[in-house]
């Protein structure tokens, strides 16, 4: 049973709703619908499943793009009903007719929906009776096998060729229960009566294909045998004459003391004290606080990639209808005019490092916001798909909700209690580095940072923590190895709330997402700690594999957590951003798989390279 339609504009002014449909849905599947599929371009899809306590929904939905529309159907999951798309496409041909911008209500289409509801159940019940039913099915199965096995009793040949290539007869012409062996059985055989060899045996088939190659084969030989001569020749030619000894070079020492410039270790004292430079005032401000400028966008370039792109519409169609269409307009843009347009935006993409499927979705999701849209005067298609591409990598890509950490920390300290903030991610991706860097920005805000040094399984990784810890002179919390990190982080909580720090920065193992064990390690200490923010170290070179990288973070943080409400990546910290020249697709495939921000981005060495991501800057760099 439908439990209800909805049409409603893009701007979310509900037009219309049916009264007669069911009870009060359970939980919130239009909005859920909207937040995490329509605003983030994954309205390609076919469907979208919500699960709510005591109800699981299926939504399904149809834009009509020309004037602003989304018609929304909901039904339970369980009942597969199969008229729901037809009812959605006459719903919105309808409705279309007697749409007006300046009318808020439509009570009139509760019998004109009540009609096309009835056509669209009867077309479904009609389909469904003449469909054919299982019984029907097995009669017509029983038949091919019986017409299957005159051909096989009446060519021996072709049954014992069935029976070398293992096709369902075991060699006494008992017939074995599985159909699908028996039905090869049978094209083998009918293959074999018309002359044309035996389809599914591969023994047969490889042998067929040695027995047709005898001769090219043996002229191969006979080529090969000389080839192999000459490369013999070759090689022995080429072997180093034993007349000339090969010398050995004589080592040179350098005596001369190193260059202070290139030895930058710190030194120990005599009283054992490390001499560790302190570098909180020296470094500078923070890239953090600088604002970026970004270029405006070239027109030249624009017009060139333009022109490009519509190079195939003027051969197809020629000069003078191209050039018309631009000036009058198409009347309704469908799937055929934009597929070229489309393809070459996703093989950009996919050249800026954006995983494919990500790239193919966006793609989808931009299609099915373009189609039956009216094209405006003077535009080409290719512009305005790039311009709806545009806009839909901006909406992705700018964040949903307030990521003002410092408001937050501020908001913290008012409750008295510390900012957590838990830096996961992979081994190797810079979490220490980026955890310092982190700290040296708070510091430069006049917050008090302390680190918390929770990865107990690296060795050296206390110790690199302590230096960043010593040079930026904060405290730090440390137990050593071989630890509970999920007790150290508490601790270390605790201790802050004691000493009235007002931040906790948490250094993790570094831990692949396949990693079971050390994966559920990760959960305790998050379910145990509750920490503010969980940032998701990653690096921007990794392309595709972050996408596999950060769900399965997300999935197993929620598969092994004990909480009802487990807590999932709230954020993301990309590094080695300055290494990647233009490929800065990572950093889409990050935000649309997790639905988190990208707080900060790494891009340099020192303390002071840590920036925000510039939206427009990375948008521009992925389509041009």
């Amino acid at each position: 049973m439908l439990e209800q339609l909805l049409i409603f504009t893009r701007g979310g002014l509900i037009l219309w709703t049916c009264k007669e449909l069911g009870n009060a849905l359970k939980g919130s599947p239009i909005d859920t619908l909207i937040r995490s599929c329509l605003l983030e371009e994954r309205s390609g899809t076919a469907s979208y499943n919500y699960d709510a306590p005591g109800a699981s929904y299926t939504l399904k939905w149809t834009f009509h793009n020309d004037l602003g529309l989304v018609f929304v159907a909901v039904y339970q999951r369980i009942l597969h009903l199969l008229y729901v798309d037809e009812l959605l496409a006459m719903v919105k041909h309808e409705f279309s007719q007697i749409y007006d911008p300046k009318r808020v209500e439509y009570f009139d289409f509760d019998e004109t929906f009540r009609q096309l509801r009835k056509e669209a159940e009867a077309r479904a019940e009609e389909l469904r009776k003449v469909k054919p039913g299982g019984k029907g099915v097995n009669d017509g199965r029983k038949l091919v096998m019986k017409k299957g096995s005159g051909f096989g009793g009446g060519n021996k040949k072709n049954k014992s060729e069935a029976n070398e290539g293992g096709n369902g007869d075991d060699g006494k012409g008992r017939k074995l229960e599985n159909g699908h062996s028996n039905g090869n059985h049978n094209a083998a055989a009918v293959e074999g009566n018309r002359g044309m060899g035996l389809a599914n045996g591969k023994e047969n088939a490889s042998s067929n294909n040695e027995a047709f190659d005898v001769t090219k084969l043996q002229k191969l030989k006979s080529k090969g045998g000389k080839k192999t001569s000459d490369t013999s020749v070759v090689s022995k030619g080429s072997n180093v004459d034993p007349k000339k000894k090969v010398t050995k070079k004589n080592r040179v020492w350098d005596d001369s003391p190193k260059d202070a410039k290139l030895d930058f270790t710190d030194h120990v004292e005599e009283n054992g004290n490390e001499n560790i430079e302190v570098v909180a005032a020296d470094q500078g401000e923070s890239m953090m606080d600088k604002e970026e400028i970004v270029s405006s966008d070239s027109e030249d370039e624009e017009d060139e990639e333009v022109s490009k792109d519509s190079k195939p519409d003027a051969k197809k169609k020629g000069w003078f209808s191209s050039m018309f269409q631009s000036i009058a307009g198409k009347a309704n843009l469908d799937k055929a005019d934009l597929e070229p347009a489309l393809k070459a935006l996703k093989d950009r993409l996919m050249t800026k490092n954006v995983a494919e499927e990500i790239a193919e979705k966006l793609c989808e999701s931009v299609a099915a916001s373009l189609e039956g849209k009216k094209l405006s005067s003077f535009t080409r298609i290719s512009s305005t798909v790039q311009a709806a591409m545009e806009e839909a990598l901006v909406r992705i890509l700018t964040p949903r909700r307030s990521i003002d950490i410092l408001r937050d920390v501020h908001a913290a300290k008012e409750q008295r209690k510390p900012y957590v903030v838990v830096f996961v991610g992979v081994n190797g991706v810079g979490k220490s580095t980026n955890l310092a860097k982190v700290a040296y920005w708070l510091l430069q805000h006049k917050v008090s940072v302390m680190m918390a040094a929770c990865d107990t399984f690296r060795s050296g990784a206390v110790e690199q923590l302590r230096t960043h810890a010593h040079r930026l002179q904060i405290p730090i919390f440390e137990k050593g190895y071989e630890k509970d990190p999920a007790v150290v982080a508490k601790e270390a909580i605790q201790e802050a709330t004691r000493n009235g720090s007002d931040v906790v920065l948490v250094d993790t193992a570094g831990r692949m997402q396949d990693n079971e064990p050390l994966m559920r390690a990760l959960s305790k200490l998050i379910y145990l700690n509750n920490p503010d923010l969980v940032l998701f170290v990653g690096e921007a070179l990794v392309g595709n594999d972050a996408v596999d990288q950060l769900s399965k973070f997300n999935q197993k943080l929620a598969d092994l957590s004990t909480s009802p409400n487990p807590r999932l990546i709230d954020g993301i910290l990309l590094t080695k951003f300055d290494t990647i020249d233009d490929k800065v697709g990572a950093a889409l495939s990050m935000v649309y798989i997790s639905g988190s921000p990208v707080m900060f981005v790494g891009c340099g060495q020192s303390y002071t390279d840590l920036k925000k991501l510039n939206v427009k800057a990375i948008v521009k760099t992925l389509l041009k």
